[in-house]
C-alpha cells in the first residue's frame, strides 16, 4: 500500500494543509518547530488509534510508551480552540484491486465497486461536555461515497448513507428501524449496521482496508538505543525495530530463524537479511564485516570488523554511527513488501558521507521491495544525493515528493519543492540549510581584516 494524499485542518501548528501529495519517497525538511514532525504525528495518531484495544476511544493520543505522545485533544487542536474541531482526509493506493460484490437477489455475485484507491475523511469535534465525538466519517471508493453522519439531537444518533453513480441503495431490514450508535473509534462502523441493513456488510471491508493500511505502517524515532555488549533473544518475532531501534537484534535473529531473504534485483540471487545489511554497512564505509553470534543459551552479541585486517570487536567498541543506522537499514529490509515506513531524522549521528549513502538505501528498498518511505530530516547531504540520482536518471522525479516547512505569525506553512528532471530544486527557499555562502564571505572578510592589521 502507499499513501498518495493527505489533507488536514486544525492539527497542532497547522491550520490547514490541502491535498499534500505523497510519493514512494516523501521527505519533509525545515527549521526546528516548523511543523514537519506534526505531519508524521498525525499518521502515528491514526496508527495508535487503530492498534488501541478501546473501541470507544475516538482518538488515541498516546503515552510515554507510544510513538507519538500528544497529550490531550486540547493539546493537538490548532490554537487550543475550545470547543475544538479537527478534520483530516487521506487517500491511499492498494497493491491489488479491491472489490465490493452484491449480496441481494438481483445483484448477487456481481461486482458493484472495484478499484485500487480509497479515500477516508473524518470530522471530529469536542462537545459541550468536553468529550470527543465524530460528526462525520466518509470512505470514497470507486466513485462512490459511503458516509456515517451524526444526526441532530443525541449522542448516539447516526445515519448511514451511500452516494454512487450506479443504481445502488441501502436496503433496510423489516420491522422497527432504530438510529445507529456512534462509530467505532474515529473510522469504524458499529456492528448494528448489519442488523439494520440487508446489504451493508461491505462497510466492514472498507474499515478493514483502513486498519490494514496503518497496521502495515512502521515507525522508527530519532532517539535510538545505545548498543549493548550482549542481547537476549527468546525466539520472538518482532513486527518492527521498536521506536528506538531496541529490537533490531531480535529482528535479525528472527529473520535468520525464518530464513528470510531479500532481493538485490532482477537476475541476481537473493541474500539473507544479515548479508544485505552487512553489504550496506561496508558500502557506506562504516565497517568491513558484521555478524550476530551466539554466546550461549539465549545470549547473543554483535561483532564487527573495522577493516579486513582488523580483529572482530563488539559493536559497542566501534563508532556510535553503526548502532544508529543499523535499525534504519534492518527495518527497510525486514518489513513485509508493500509496507510504509515513517522515519524521524534517519541521519542522526551519521557522518555526512553516510547521510548521503542512506538515500541509496531508501532508493533500493523502494525499487526492490515496493516500500514507501516518509521521513523528516535536517540533512542537506541526504537531499543532495536524491537530487544527484534524479540527475543520473537512476531515480524518477515522480518517485519523490519533497516539502519545506516553515512558520509564520499564525501557523505553519508547507511549500512543495519543485524538482526538475535534472535534480535541480527550482524554488529553493532562502536559507534552506542555513547560509553557507554568507558564512564563507564572513570568514573571508574576517581573514582579510586580520591580514590588514
Amino acid at each position: 500500500m502507499k499513501i498518495t494524499e493527505l489533507s488536514l485542518k486544525n492539527f497542532k501548528s497547522w491550520e490547514k494543509i490541502d491535498k499534500m501529495k505523497l510519493a514512494p519517497i516523501t521527505g519533509l525538511f525545515g527549521t526546528n518547530s516548523s511543523g514537519k514532525t506534526s505531519i508524521l504525528q498525525l499518521l502515528l495518531m491514526m496508527k495508535q488509534t487503530v492498534e488501541s484495544a478501546d473501541r470507544l476511544q475516538v482518538l488515541d493520543f498516546g503515552s510515554d510508551k507510544s510513538p507519538a505522545n500528544l497529550g490531550s485533544f486540547r493539546d493537538v487542536v490548532f490554537g487550543h480552540m475550545s470547543p475544538g474541531t479537527l478534520q483530516w482526509s487521506i487517500r491511499w493506493e492498494l497493491d491489488k484491486p479491491f472489490e465490493i460484490v452484491g449480496v441481494e437477489e438481483e445483484s448477487k455475485g456481481k461486482v458493484l465497486f472495484s478499484g485500487k484507491e480509497i479515500g477516508f475523511d473524518v470530522f471530529v469535534e469536542e462537545n459541550e461536555k468536553k468529550k470527543l465525538q465524530v460528526q462525520t466519517l466518509e470512505y470514497a471508493f470507486s466513485r462512490g461515497k459511503f458516509t456515517m453522519k451524526r444526526k441532530n439531537g443525541g449522542k448516539e444518533n447516526y445515519e448511514l448513507d451511500v452516494h454512487s453513480p450506479i443504481d445502488f441503495h441501502l436496503k433496510k431490514t423489516t420491522g422497527r428501524f432504530w438510529d445507529l450508535p456512534a462509530p467505532v473509534k474515529c473510522y469504524g462502523f458499529p456492528n448494528e449496521i448489519n442488523a439494520r441493513y440487508q446489504n451493508a456488510g461491505f462497510f466492514a471491508d472498507l474499515q478493514l482496508q483502513f486498519e490494514n493500511l496503518f497496521l502495515g505502517t512502521k515507525y522508527l524515532g530519532p532517539l535510538r538505543d545505545y548498543p549493548k555488549r550482549q542481547y537476549s533473544w527468546l525466539g520472538t518475532e518482532p513486527i518492527d525495530m521498536g521506536p528506538r531501534g531496541e529490537r533490531v537484534v531480535e529482528a535479525l535473529l528472527a529473520a535468520r530463524e525464518k530464513g528470510l531473504k531479500v532481493s538485490k534485483g532482477k537476475g541476481r540471487p537473493k541474500v539473507t537479511l544479515e548479508a544485505r545489511v552487512a553489504e550496506w554497512l561496508k558500502e557506506l564505509g562504516l565497517i568491513s564485516s558484521f555478524i550476530v553470534e551466539k554466546e550461549g543459551g539465549n545470549i547473543y552479541c554483535v561483532k564487527v570488523k573495522r577493516s579486513e585486517q582488523s580483529a572482530d570487536v563488539l559493536i559497542t567498541d566501534v563508532g556510535f554511527g553503526v548502532s544508529q543506522i543499523l535499525p534504519a537499514i534492518v527495518l527497510c529490509y525486514y518489513v513485509p513488501e508493500g509496507s510504509i515506513i515513517i522515519l524521524e531524522q534517519p541521519e542522526i549521528h551519521l557522518h555526512p558521507a553516510v547521510q548521503s549513502g542512506l538515500a541509496d538505501v531508501f532508493i533500493d528498498v523502494v525499487k526492490r521491495r515496493n516500500v514507501q518511505i516518509i521521513f523528516e530530516s535536517h540533512s542537506e547531504h541526504l537531499l543532495k544525493r536524491f537530487q544527484r540520482r534524479i540527475a543520473e536518471q537512476s531515480l524518477s522525479k515522480d518517485d519523490v515528493a519533497f516539502y519545506f516547512s516553515e512558520t509564520n505569525a499564525k501557523s505553519s506553512k508547507l511549500t512543495t519543492l519543485d524538482v526538475d528532471l535534472f535534480g535541480n530544486i527550482r524554488n529553493w527557499p532562502e536559507n534552506f540549510f542555513g547560509d553557507p555562502f554568507g558564512e564563507m564571505l564572513a570568514i573571508t572578510k574576517a581573514g582579510l581584516k586580520e591580514k590588514a592589521k
